[in-house]
């Protein structure tokens, strides 16, 4: 539950280079708690963990879908993300067709 009405989706940096997506009403906290162990067990045996980026979602819905579908993106698409290159990052969105 959000205390200000506020979601986020964020991606967190392990220290074995990995990546987690995840999503909370409290950004804070779930940062303190993934780096007290108390996270899931992706994180909480790959500690410390470092915030790379977030972004704000005025429903949990939203922040939730939004984590779904980083969670399917390449990790090439998700350092364009975290870096803000919107041009890699279009370019990592195109499909490309079969002939």
């Amino acid at each position: 539950m959000s205390k200000d009405g506020v979601y986020y989706t964020y991606i967190l940096k392990c220290s074995d280079g990995s990546y987690y997506v995840g999503s909370t009403g409290d950004l804070s906290r779930q940062l303190a708690r993934h780096n007290a162990g108390r996270g899931p067990k992706w994180t909480a045996c790959r500690l410390p963990v470092k915030l790379l980026y977030s972004e704000t979602h005025e429903s949990e819905t939203e922040a939730v879908r939004r984590e779904r579908q980083i969670k399917k993106w390449t990790r090439a698409k998700k350092e364009a993300l975290i870096t803000g290159d919107k041009e890699s990052l279009k370019g990592y969105s195109k499909r490309t067709r079969k002939r």
